[in-house]
């Protein structure tokens, strides 16, 4: 593995590999180094550079492959890939550049979103030798941990997460989570969410089917127009999932799983702005 060899990939072929631009790598790298200097420098040098180190954080999210596995490309031991995706992280999330807006955003005056949309992801897990119950998602069949998205609808950009075990029913985790939202901004959900306009009056949610009973051609349609505006959020789903750490099952201790997601989420972000951009120039 060479990163001499990567920086030569053209655009396309380097966000394919790393799944972030280069010029976010370049602001990675950067924060990534103003973390290094504020900490201690004792010990031994370090095999790898710091350009590497980030790459070998960004390859582990993007296939998450084994330690044992990144290891051998970089010639390194498994604790050593395991110390610096840990400490990458860390500084990425310090830095206070790729973070999410949160979700005081959605309760701003006039710069309140105008329509948000709402929806849970499920990422798999191994099953827990404890409390198995609470991780078991009937939905899914497995033990699975849930991340809520809440996401605009104009931008794309994702505002906030929260999160919740398997077997928390979607709109239970909304509820939990206490999220605010301006009354003057739409939000659009999937069925799972019967019962919003008890916390939110401006939501829109499909019309589901009454026992022994059929739906009209009216709520046929609007459900229909529903789902044509409500695709949104599983594109972002699915662009979140481009991380493979988050699409496959996850083997990691769950307690870390939140930043993960949080940090995925701003990369996206950052990316959804760039792509904006050179679309912008093209255009």
């Amino acid at each position: 593995m060479s990163y001499t060899n990567i920086q030569k990939l053209n655009s396309q072929d380097f966000k394919r590999f790393t799944g972030v631009h280069k010029s976010t790598f370049a602001m990675m790298l950067k924060a990534w180094e103003e973390y290094n200097v504020s900490q201690s420098n004792a010990g031994r040098p370090a095999k790898l550079n710091r350009s590497q180190q980030l790459l070998v954080a960004l390859q582990y999210w993007r296939e998450y492959r084994t330690y044992f596995h990144i290891a051998q490309d970089w010639e390194v031991s498994e604790a050593t890939v395991c110390r610096i995706v840990h400490r990458v992280e860390i500084a990425l999330m310090q830095s206070g550049q790729f973070r999410i807006p949160g979700k005081k955003h959605l309760t701003r005056g006039v710069k309140a979103p105008k329509t948000i949309l709402i929806d849970v992801t499920e990422t798999p897990i191994e099953r827990p030798k404890r409390r198995q119950k609470r991780y078991y998602s009937g939905k899914k069949k497995q033990h699975t941990l849930k991340c809520q998205v809440l996401a605009e609808q104009d931008s794309g950009k994702i505002v906030c997460l929260f999160f919740g075990e398997g077997s928390r029913h979607d709109f239970q985790i909304f509820k939990i989570s206490g999220v605010k939202i301006n009354p003057e901004t739409e939000s659009i959900q999937d069925s799972g969410y019967q019962g919003m306009r008890a916390y939110h009056s401006n939501s829109y949610v499909p019309r589901k089917k009454p026992k022994n009973g059929e739906l009209t051609q009216l709520e046929r349609d609007y459900n229909h127009a529903l789902s044509q505006e409500r695709i949104g959020i599983e594109h972002i789903n699915r662009s979140l999932k481009t991380f493979r750490i988050l699409a496959g099952r996850y083997r990691n201790r769950r307690c870390r799983y939140n930043l993960r997601c949080n940090l995925i989420a701003a990369l996206y972000n950052h990316e959804l702005f760039l792509d904006t951009s050179l679309n912008t120039q093209l255009i």
